[in-house]
């Protein structure tokens, strides 16, 4: 816990140092800052609680097996938000969950028994080890009842085992291999997301997953981006540029195509009575964009204040959903 604060206060003191991210409205130079409309909430992320079974070298959440610094979400709290969708008639179409580890949650298979029964597609993201591998009955059961509204990511950080395991540990490969080819032999929906920090080509990059995924037998086209994802990397520590709002003509890029134009993200900081709503699944900790507890507060403007607005959204073009 004390090397996450740490590490957030050495950040806070870096972008205070250039002067960077620190006024909503303007940037450094005096620009008005870019923000983003929410055009409609098409997918709502819960974070599932930060406790994981691995504490991966390039987490940008920081989840480990000791890091709860977001609590496990309840069953009752997700009913909350989904009751508020039908209730102001939103036109959401996914639920979507990461974490730390979803499937450690012990609300879990409960909580997706009841999106899925509310007539929503459902997306987790996981590393498909252990703790999914504990719940195979249940996911079975999910899969045969409501087909392929169920979607499972899995995270494989490199197509090769050392790179993998550089960054998420010794003797995670194979049972995250394990857990690859189960989904696989069983029918699920699935897709795997991969990272660029080897910062080998597309081409490269989707030529080393798709001989994996030949090799293992595992029935996924590395070759559409939409089976296999592969994010850019961030890491707030790079001195990154402030998007301000002429950078949307001068990049060529939409407001609209972001994803806090179409997402929001529910989380439970640990020690606060309620969940509380974020702009997206990269800021869990930054109460600057804490958007209230109701969906009707998290209407509001996202002013792109943060690294990561910038690292992996306008200029890395990448969305977490599906």
């Amino acid at each position: 816990m004390n090397l996450i604060l740490n590490s957030l206060k050495f950040m806070h003191k870096t972008f205070e140092g250039t002067g960077k991210f620190k006024n909503p409205l303007l940037t450094r130079e005096g620009e008005k800052r870019a923000s983003v409309r929410l055009n409609t909430l098409e997918t709502l992320w819960f974070n599932t609680g930060t406790l994981c079974n691995l504490e991966c070298g390039n987490c940008y959440i920081e989840s480990s097996p000791t890091n709860d610094r977001l609590v496990y979400i309840t069953i009752d709290e997700v009913r909350s938000y989904l009751d508020e969708i039908r209730d102001l008639a939103l036109p959401t179409k996914e639920i979507a969950f990461t974490g730390g580890e979803p499937f450690m949650n012990p609300h879990m298979m409960a909580i997706l028994e009841l999106c899925l029964s509310r007539g929503f597609d459902v997306l987790v993201l996981s590393n498909a080890m252990k703790p999914m591998a504990h719940k195979q009955t249940e996911l079975l059961a999910l899969k045969d009842k409501y087909t392929d509204r169920l979607s499972i990511r899995v995270s494989i950080d490199h197509y090769s085992q050392d790179l993998h395991e550089k960054e998420r540990g010794p003797r995670s490969w194979g049972p995250m291999i394990a857990g690859l080819m189960w989904l696989s032999d069983n029918g699920f929906n699935f897709t795997v997301a991969g990272r660029s920090f080897s910062h080998e080509t597309d081409d490269v990059l989707r030529s080393g997953y798709q001989q994996l995924f030949s090799a293992e037998n595992i029935t996924l086209d590395a070759n559409d981006p939409q089976q296999l994802i592969i994010f850019p990397e961030m890491d707030e520590m790079n001195d990154v540029p402030e998007i301000t709002v002429d950078c949307w003509g001068i990049l060529n890029v939409s407001p609209d195509a972001q994803m806090c134009a179409t997402s929001r993200m529910i989380v439970k900081h640990k020690g606060d009575k309620t969940p509380t709503i974020m702009p997206c699944t990269l800021l869990p900790y930054d109460r600057r964009f804490d958007m209230g507890s109701t969906l009707t507060d998290a209407k509001q403007d996202v002013h792109l204040n943060h690294p990561f607005c910038a690292q992996f959204c306008v200029l890395g073009g990448a969305s977490c959903s599906g």
